[in-house]
């Protein structure tokens, strides 16, 4: 089959697409063909080995995994010995969390992790959407129905994520974002849409039960007059000389736990979830741009310029196979 395999730490340079062998799934694990996946910042992250400390998980010299890609969907063709879960020829989405490589035709996963079948009627390429919405959940699951909230970068994969999830459960959402992006953000529910560009978003007049900045761009001290005594702040970043690191070891520690950098959890529960909301017509996912595997390098400077919106998908096997599975 072939991968985006990585050869080292470093640049996007460092990918080849490459003939590997094809995976062979364990008695409790799936194999996928992959139709579509995705290249998003925790790939470009881990590929740069960005923040360095994360070599301790990923591999100290170089990674361990020998393809990227957390995001896939498409057709499951073969069942461990002990799988009664899934069917070959059911139509799934999902991520693989702890292994990845979905950068292939290829994949294999234990059928108790995060795959599940996709909703009638959704395609391949609209069904990959996990990565940026389980790293939003990680914070939107802190609203209580009624609460309001501010999302600063609102129009990139965790951001257009944060807003829909947020909806979903009940709050009040201003979304932050540029002049190009205001259209969208009101697309995907917001309450209220502030142009960055052409007002300060900090003097707006409302106060937030929680804030959050989904790119990492601005700062617990800058949002300061848009938050509740109580409010608390979340950021995907470690801020201005990490200040968001420290700053939420120091609230954990005294216990108000006020600024986070949220951690996305139990990534089979979050799957299933999501699913639901799609099937209801509560959650999309917005897509930027395709582009096929061979060009993957591309894919990875693309997402490194940060100006994407939503998400960057990659075409692994084409738009065959699109007809439903007979498990919706």
């Amino acid at each position: 089959m072939k991968a985006a395999v990585i050869t080292g730490y470093g640049s996007p340079d460092r990918l080849e697409v490459r003939d590997v062998p094809r995976p062979q799934p364990a008695k409790n694990e799936v194999r996928v063909q992959i139709h579509t996946s995705t290249v998003n910042r925790t790939d470009t992250a881990t590929l740069r080995a960005h923040p360095f400390f994360m070599r301790a998980i990923t591999g100290l010299f170089r990674p361990k995994m020998q393809s990227l890609g957390m995001d896939f969907a498409g057709v499951i063709d073969a069942l461990g010995a002990d799988v009664s879960s899934f069917q070959v020829g059911d139509r799934v989405f999902g991520m693989s969390s702890e292994r990845f490589g979905a950068h292939a035709e290829f994949l294999c996963i234990p059928a108790d992790e995060a795959i599940v079948h996709i909703p009638k009627g959704i395609p391949f390429e609209q069904a990959v959407a996990g990565e940026g919405a389980w790293y939003a959940h990680g914070t939107t699951k802190l609203l209580a129905e009624g609460q309001r909230c501010l999302i600063y970068g609102a129009s990139g994969a965790i951001g257009t994520a944060a807003v829909q999830l947020a909806k979903a459960n009940g709050a009040y959402v201003v979304a932050v974002v540029g002049t190009r992006h205001t259209s969208l953000a009101k697309a995907l529910g917001a309450d209220r849409v502030v142009n960055y560009e052409r007002e300060d978003f900090t003097a707006i007049g409302e106060t937030f039960d929680l804030v959050f900045d989904a790119v990492g761009k601005t700062s617990r001290g800058a949002c300061r007059p848009l938050m509740k005594t109580d409010a608390i702040y979340c950021a995907t970043d470690m801020g201005p000389y990490w200040s968001n690191m420290l700053l939420g070891i120091w609230f954990g520690l005294t216990g108000s736990k006020r600024v986070r950098i949220p951690f996305p959890e139990d990534a089979p529960e979050f799957i299933q979830y999501l699913a639901d909301l799609m099937a209801h017509g509560k959650y999309r996912g917005v897509f930027d741009r395709t582009y096929p595997l061979e060009e993957i390098t591309s894919a990875f400077q693309y997402v490194e310029t940060e100006q994407k919106t939503g998400i960057v998908s990659v075409e692994i096997l084409g738009q065959q196979g699109q007809t439903d599975s007979p498990h919706p």
